[in-house]
C-alpha cells in the first residue's frame, strides 16, 4: 500500500546515515537549521499567544497552535534535519533493511544535539534582543510551570501523540503531490498537535530556552524529567506508532 513511500523514506534514511558519518559537522549544521526553523515558528506562535492570552485565551490557544505549523512547513520545503522526523524516517529505513539500528541511533543523536543547538542559539538572540519582552515574560510565568509539573507518564503518553502526529505531517509532505495539499494538511495536522497541548521535545528546547532566560530560575531536575521522557515518548510516536504500521500494511516485503 505504501510501497512507494517506504522506499523513499528508506532512501532517505540512507543519505541521511551517509552525511553524518561522512560529513558529521555538514549534517550537523543540517539539524542546527531545523533549530532555528523552530524557534522561528515557536516566537510566531507564543508572541502571538501572548498578545491575546489575558483578553481572550480560546483565541491565544488557537491562533498559536495554527501558527507553530510554518515549522514544519519551513522544514518540509526548505530543508534541515528534525529529530522527530527522523524518527520514522530511519525507523522505516531500519525496517526496510537497508540500514541498521545503530545507524538509526547515530542520526538521532547527531540531528538531536543539532536541533538543539540551533534552538538554543536562536532562541537566546531572541532574548537578548529584547523584543516581546514584557508580553513574552507574563505569558511564560502563566504555562510554564504546568509544561514542568508533568509527571513522566503524562510526558511520554504525550511525546507519543505529538509525534505520530508530526511524523504523519511529514509523511503526508511525501505522499501528496500538489504543494497546496501538502501545506493544508500540515497545517491541520501540526494545529492538532500544539492545540491539545502535545510534547514536542525540539520544541520544548526553544521554549525552554527563552523562558529560562527571562524567568531564570527553572528547575534542572524538572527540564531533564521534561526532556527524557518526551524525548522516548516522540521516539516511540514516530518509529512505532506510525512507521510500523505503515511498514506492516505495506505489500512489498523485504
Amino acid at each position: 500500500m505504501y510501497d512507494k513511500e517506504l522506499d523513499a523514506f528508506a532512501g532517505a534514511a540512507i543519505s541521511k546515515y551517509e552525511m553524518s558519518k561522512k560529513e558529521p559537522f555538514k549534517y550537523l549544521m543540517s539539524a542546527m537549521i531545523a533549530g532555528f526553523f523552530i524557534v522561528v515558528a515557536t516566537v510566531l506562535s507564543n508572541v502571538t499567544a501572548a498578545v491575546f492570552f489575558e483578553s481572550s485565551p480560546e483565541v491565544a490557544k488557537f491562533l498559536g497552535a495554527f501558527l507553530f505549523s510554518i515549522a514544519i512547513v519551513l522544514i518540509v520545503f526548505i530543508g534541515g534535519d528534525l529529530f522527530t522526523g527522523n524518527n520514522m524516517t530511519m525507523a522505516m529505513g531500519v525496517y526496510q533493511k537497508k540500514v541498521n539500528w545503530g545507524a538509526a541511533v547515530r542520526v538521532w543523536i547527531l540531528s538531536y544535539l543539532g536541533n538543539f543547538i540551533g534552538a538554543f542559539i536562536l532562541g537566546g538572540l531572541v532574548v537578548a534582543s529584547g523584543c516581546a519582552k514584557g508580553i513574552l515574560t507574563t505569558y511564560y510565568e502563566a504555562i510554564i510551570p504546568g509544561k514542568l509539573d508533568l509527571d513522566p507518564l503524562t510526558l511520554f503518553i504525550r511525546g507519543i501523540l505529538c509525534n505520530y502526529l508530526v511524523c504523519l505531517a511529514v509523511f503526508v509532505g511525501k505522499k501528496m503531490e500538489t504543494e497546496i495539499g501538502k501545506l493544508v494538511v500540515m497545517f491541520c495536522v501540526i494545529t492538532a498537535f500544539v492545540i491539545a497541548g502535545f510534547e514536542h521535545c525540539i520544541a520544548n528546547m526553544g521554549t525552554f530556552t527563552i523562558a529560562g532566560f527571562l524567568l531564570g530560575g527553572l528547575s534542572v531536575k524538572q527540564l531533564a524529567m521534561s526532556f527524557i521522557f518526551v524525548t522516548l515518548g516522540n521516539i516511540v510516536g514516530g518509529a512505532v506508532f506510525l512507521a510500523l504500521p505503515i511498514k506492516l500494511v505495506s505489500s512489498k516485503t523485504k
